[in-house]
């Protein structure tokens, strides 16, 4: 069994940035070398992660590690879903329309608004007095 092909892909939400590696196993999730359960411990960001595995049949049938970076647990959650999506698809291109039809295979690309001169923020102003 030590030629197992290792399918890798990288996904990205708002600053999180995800690399995934998954292989035929058992269903362990690791990310940044801890279990995906510690790791993420609002169960809202576990239950993202495994969006696309329960989507496809496929939650006990991968070995997958993550390494995650930037961003907070909401970021790095999209950023992981994205990334075992997009290694999914390597696998298995025949999973793409289910994928596709659920959202999960295209980068989500709302960022940050930059905050402005002059201003409180990116859209908030300082209060108008008139006198």
């Amino acid at each position: 069994m030590a030629t197992e092909k290792t399918y890798y892909a990288t996904g990205k939400r708002k600053n999180a940035i995800a690399r995934t590696w998954i292989q035929p196993g058992t269903g362990v999730i690791t990310v940044n070398d801890r279990p995906a359960d510690e790791y993420f411990a609002v169960s809202t960001a576990r239950t993202i992660l495994r969006q696309p595995l329960t989507l496809t049949n496929n939650l006990d049938a991968f070995d997958i590690k993550i390494k995650v970076h930037g961003g907070g647990i909401s970021g790095q959650a999209g950023a992981v879903r994205h990334g075992i999506t997009k290694a999914l698809i390597q696998f298995d291109p025949d999973l793409r329309p289910t994928l596709k039809r659920a959202g999960f295979v295209k980068r989500d690309p709302r960022e940050k608004e930059r905050k402005k001169y002059g201003q409180k923020g990116a859209r908030a102003r300082f209060q108008f007095s008139k006198r």
